[in-house]
């Protein structure tokens, strides 16, 4: 899953996005508001970190932004206060959760999880496709019954592709969903990965579930 993180802060925003990346997601980093809004207008995230207090514009005017144009991935606001009153304005204007800071990573993490959970498009995180199983929450894949052990990459593709098992997934979304802002889609990067994913779901197994669509992209279904 992809998440924007969005803090001014060099260093919390250096700990941050290394914690979520090693957690198996994929991160892009904003300094600032202006920059924040611009990518979550043109990409498509799962959901977005959001500090309260950013150069350009402040976290409460870019979520309300936002919220006004019907962008509703989840939002976690971050802030160095900590009273109600500011943890109510910030989710008056759309926020779905607010942690104040200096805060422990493994609380963010949780509080990231929870909120990908209830946006979540199937029950229990537990994604199916055939006798290949994925848990979103302890990043463990099976088939047939059988441990599959990915990296951190081999497992965001699959996920992405069986969050959107039955349709055709292009080297342009592959390369928006899966790799950080800045990736060239065309490098032959995303092929390779597909052919050491392949090697790891498919090999051995009587049926293929990852397939190749010429001149469009991929599909993954029984």
């Amino acid at each position: 899953m992809r998440i924007l993180l969005v803090e001014d802060e060099e260093k919390i925003a250096s700990f941050v996005a290394r914690g979520l990346k090693e957690a198996h997601y994929v991160v892009d980093v904003a300094a600032d508001g202006e920059k924040g809004l611009y990518l979550a207008e043109i990409n498509e995230y799962d959901l977005l970190i959001l500090d309260i207090m950013l150069p350009g514009k402040d976290g409460i005017s870019v979520c309300r932004e936002l919220r006004s144009k019907k962008i509703d991935l989840p939002i976690l606001m971050l802030s160095a206060k900590d009273t109600i009153d500011d943890k109510v304005r910030g989710l008056n204007f759309g926020a779905d959760d607010y942690l104040a800071k200096p805060f422990a990573f493994k609380e963010l993490l949780a509080r990231v999880q929870a909120l990908l959970r209830r946006s979540a498009p199937v029950k229990g995180g537990i994604l199916k496709i055939g006798d290949l199983e994925l848990n979103q929450l302890t990043h463990k894949v099976a088939r047939d019954g059988k441990d599959i052990d990915l990296t951190s990459k081999e497992y965001a593709l699959l996920e992405y592709m069986m969050l959107n098992a039955g349709k055709v997934i292009t080297r342009t979304m592959i390369s928006e969903h899966v790799w950080h802002e800045n990736f060239d889609s065309f490098t032959n990067v995303i092929d390779v990965y597909m052919n050491y994913l392949r090697n790891k779901i498919d090999k051995g197994f009587k049926k293929p579930l990852i397939h190749t669509v010429r001149g469009s992209g991929y599909i993954i279904q029984t």
